[in-house]
């Protein structure tokens, strides 16, 4: 029966490189995904092609490429990845750029566009917003992108036309192991349910590469493995990691990433098909190895989500500290003088809120009250405020700074910084809105 093998090689934009490697020496891998894009990073990609035509893709996909272009050509590791972001065609092009300079040749490098639809947002202006109901036409005057969840039919194409190398924009994060599952096996939604149930699975338990609860001993964090699995024609798979990794993979640790970011796990939306995880079973069949089966779907959604990048705000923010005796006395004085100073010097402010970092910011007063224990020997102070313009994010930032001499004794450590916000919201469109296109260079 015929097995392929997949590893993940990234779970987020500024993922490590060293497991990805790992897993493309050791990993007798067929191929590698490397998932890169949040909710956020195409819209700041965006922002980024905006300044510079030639930008706008991953940050990190010249480290990237450079290391793993060599173990492709050498071990015959095919890559599928949404690195391209904002502007896959100059990835693409930059990519070709590193293996001629690194000397690796026989590529044929994929590019996956048509999810940018910025240039269409007039049509979808009367859509509801998904985030809070009003009308995108509010946010028109800030409005930076626009770009659709796409399936994994333009991965599965590019693959069908011989591409060892597949870049995209913004596809679903389990999109990157469908299309080359689907590729494979020939699977489909209409005459594979179960066998696309077990594609989305896979896909979800590897997008987020490694990460650990916190709630029980998992070893030698320091060098964690990322995941991989063997998947054969009907679906069922093995998940597991290259022996000798950090890390753990259990059943515990498949089910918390399988509930990990999902709305309803009998419906669980995606492109490709809408998943029901309900009655997936995971068994522990060695040590490091878990067998995954029993996912199945209920056909494809009507309509494709878009992330919608827009300017949102500004956020002037500073931190200071205060430590030894009656710190937390301090550190709530400087609070209140700046409370004091923006009221006295009109600093415009939405939102604004103080952190005593150690104390109280992440769980704020009532609870960390309850938690807490002892006086503390040290405390940060954290004042932020949220701004439509830059002038007064800049002024509540310097007043932070200005405690340094016109604040409690002993303040140190004191920084600011301001920062212009892109958010994201969402609206659907039918599915027919938007086409895979796939395009090819060659190495």
């Amino acid at each position: 029966m015929k097995k392929i093998r997949i590893g993940s090689g990234a779970g987020y934009a500024g993922d490590r490189i060293e497991p990805a490697v790992e897993l493309m020496e050791k990993g007798n891998l067929d191929y590698i995904i490397f998932e890169c894009l949040a909710e956020r990073t195409v819209a700041i990609g965006q922002q980024d092609k905006e300044k510079d035509p030639s930008k706008g893709y991953n940050q990190l996909l010249d480290y990237r490429m450079e290391k793993i272009l060599p173990l492709m050509a050498k071990n015959k590791v095919k890559v599928i990845t949404n690195m391209g972001a904002a502007n896959p065609v100059s990835a693409a092009e930059r990519t070709c750029e590193i293996a001629r300079k690194l000397g690796v040749s026989g590529l044929k490098i994929a590019c996956v566009t048509g999810d940018d639809i910025t240039d269409e947002l007039d049509k979808y202006e009367n859509e509801k917003v998904l985030e809070d109901g009003t009308l995108l036409k509010k946010k028109k005057d800030v409005l930076i992108s626009a770009n659709v969840y796409m399936g994994a039919e333009g991965i599965t194409k590019a693959l069908e036309e011989g591409a060892n190398l597949v870049i995209t924009g913004r596809v679903s994060d389990p999109a990157l192991t469908i299309g080359p599952l689907v590729y494979e096996f020939g699977w489909n939604i209409d005459d594979n349910p179960d066998q696309m149930g077990q594609a989305v699975l896979a896909g979800h338990l590897l997008e987020c590469a490694g990460q650990d609860p916190g709630y029980k001993d998992v070893p030698d964090l320091w060098k964690l493995g990322f995941p991989l699995i063997e998947i054969d024609e009907t679906g069922a798979f093995t998940v597991t990691k290259v022996e000798g990794s950090g890390g753990l993979v259990s059943v515990d640790t498949c089910k918390e990433q399988m509930i990990y970011e999902i709305h309803n796990p009998k419906a669980y939306l995606t492109p490709d098909a809408t998943a029901d995880f309900s009655k997936v079973t995971f068994r522990q069949i060695g040590e490091n190895q878990v067998r995954a089966e029993h996912a199945t779907t209920h056909g494809r959604p009507e309509t494709l989500k878009v992330s919608v990048g827009y300017k949102d705000c500004f956020i002037g923010e500073g931190e200071i500290s205060y430590g030894g005796s009656n710190c937390m006395a301090r550190a709530e004085l400087a609070a209140e003088i700046l409370e004091k100073r923006i009221e006295l010097t009109g600093i415009e402010l939405e939102e604004y809120r103080t952190d005593f970092i150690g104390c109280n910011s992440l769980y704020r007063d009532a609870i960390s009250k309850e938690i807490g224990s002892g006086t503390p020997c040290e405390v940060r102070l954290r004042a932020a405020g949220r701004t439509k313009d830059r002038k007064n994010a800049v002024l509540l930032a310097n007043e932070v700074e200005a405690l340094y001499t016109n604040g409690p004794a002993g303040g140190g450590g004191a920084v600011k910084r301001v920062s212009e916000i892109v958010s994201v919201c969402s609206i659907f469109v039918p599915r027919d809105a938007v086409e895979a296109k796939v395009t090819f260079r060659e190495v």
